[in-house]
């Protein structure tokens, strides 16, 4: 069976943008010749009991485990490949952006953010925005097991569970140890590049170009970045029709 590629939200769609960021990653999923398969809430049905409700009040953490049981499920129906992409990722160039063969791929995370002085630091990160795997490799498997024994293990009484528990906290903590492999294009903005990006430069923008290996083709545009309040969806909807005209400035 060929690849394929799985997005989730809950329905409706938060804001229009986010309809832009779908349509780019279906029509980039037809050009490729990928079967594509979207979920609703009904993705969190495969998540154990358990973990459901340690994970009720935290969506973000029970997305993160519930794609990877969803990407495990895909490849048990015999699909040699499994991709996810979160709702939020825009993809700038169908028609360049490819994976290599690899067993597993990870997105890149190159953040950017001010710190208590306003002096801009870059960390390097990789993300579970953009994920494959390939059948009968170990990386799904192994993920998602550690990302289940750290929620069965989590008390509450310890401190609230952070939105990136075994998202890119957990991932980058295994690359750093590992080497995972990264699809360097499958990037992601910070609010700081992305007000860059609207602005048509910055240097916030500067240093995420300079510290990212290659140009991305497809980004993570963070739609948690309206939720704190970071963005607004009308400059999400500027951010992404700039981005679909134009493309990253510089």
């Amino acid at each position: 069976m060929p690849t394929l590629v799985l997005q989730s939200h809950r329905a409706p769609l938060p804001a229009s943008w986010y309809e832009c960021c779908v349509d780019s990653v279906r029509e980039w999923s037809a050009r490729l010749g990928y079967e594509y398969r979207w979920h609703g809430d009904e993705l969190f049905d495969r998540l154990p009991s358990e973990l459901r409700r340690k994970t009720a009040e935290q969506p973000v953490v029970a997305s993160d485990l519930a794609r990877l049981i969803l990407a495990e499920n895909a490849l048990t129906e015999g699909y040699e490949r499994v991709i996810w992409v979160d709702a939020d990722v825009l993809v700038l160039e169908p028609d360049r952006l490819t994976l290599p063969e690899a067993e597993a791929l990870f997105g890149r995370e190159v953040w950017v953010q001010a710190d208590e002085n306003g002096r801009l630091k870059v960390y390097r990160k990789v993300h579970n925005a953009f994920m494959a795997f390939a059948a009968n490799e170990p990386v799904l498997p192994f993920y998602r097991m550690s990302a289940e024994r750290i929620l069965r293990r989590y008390d509450a009484t310890s401190g609230p569970m952070v939105p990136q528990l075994i998202g890119p906290k957990l991932i980058t903590l295994l690359h750093n140890a590992i080497g995972f492999d990264v699809l360097e294009t499958a990037g992601m903005l910070s609010p700081l590049v992305a007000r860059d990006v609207l602005s048509g430069g910055g240097p916030a923008l500067a240093r995420f170009l300079k510290a990212s290996a290659e140009r991305p083709l497809a980004l993570n545009l963070c739609g948690s970045s309206v939720r704190y309040q970071m963005l607004s969806d009308a400059e999400m909807s500027c951010l992404v029709d700039r981005l679909q005209r134009s493309g990253l400035p510089g």
